[in-house]
């Protein structure tokens, strides 16, 4: 259980520090590629490390898990919205467009500008209404709340880098999704939803699903 609560640790403050204050200090030095690069190396890291210290963490009930098709449904959300957010059109992508250019509100970003990291969060909840233990909350939790946090701190930074353009974009999207629209600062277009990633997503589901037992 300690090794899982330093992983939970070393994933929060990478995700919160190395991504967050220290990022501008570590560019500078690395440069962007050098930085990147190890950014994903410790997060490969620390995927790893929670992995193997969670299998070997005990699981003390907290709380019964819920009906299985709670977290199904939360799963497959997630599962749509990774497959909608692979495209380079979203300026929350880490291939982001450069200061002074349009950045057109369109597709899945007229339900949430941050639908890969909803994919995240929707996945480590779902988790968590099943792992009713100490260390399903260190594990799913971490993760959780790095996704919530990665949201504010990639509008912090795309704010300061795009200007103007960043804003009338945030202006008409938002992070939760449908609030936007619900609010009447942006239109849903349903048919500027691609079918085909409708069904990866559901077929990426489908696929973890099966192999779920064995992964």
């Amino acid at each position: 259980m300690l090794s899982l609560v330093l992983a939970a640790l070393f994933w929060v403050v990478l995700h919160l520090g190395v991504a967050g204050p220290l990022r501008p200090a570590l560019v500078a030095r690395l440069g962007e590629m050098g930085y990147r690069g190890l950014f994903s190396a410790l997060s490969a890291i620390g995927l790893v490390w929670l992995a193997l210290a969670y299998h070997g963490a005990p699981h003390e009930p907290l709380w019964d898990p819920v009906p299985f098709w709670v977290p199904g449904v939360l799963v497959l959300l997630g599962f749509v919205l990774l497959a909608y957010s692979l495209s380079p059109s979203n300026p929350t992508q880490v291939s982001a467009k450069r200061p002074g250019t349009e950045l057109p509100v369109a597709g899945i970003t007229r339900i949430t500008r941050h639908p890969m990291l909803w994919a995240f969060a929707l996945w480590a909840l779902a988790h968590l209404t099943v792992n009713g233990h100490w260390a399903g909350v260190l594990l799913f939790g971490a993760v959780l709340v790095t996704a919530l946090n990665g949201m504010v701190s990639i509008d912090r930074k795309r704010a300061a880098r795009l200007g103007p353009a960043w804003d009338d974009f945030a202006r008409r999207t938002s992070r939760l999704p449908f609030a936007a629209v619900l609010s009447g600062r942006g239109d849903l277009a349903l048919g500027e939803l691609a079918l085909w990633r409708l069904g990866l997503g559901v077929g990426l589901f489908v696929a973890a699903l099966w192999l779920h037992g064995f992964l």
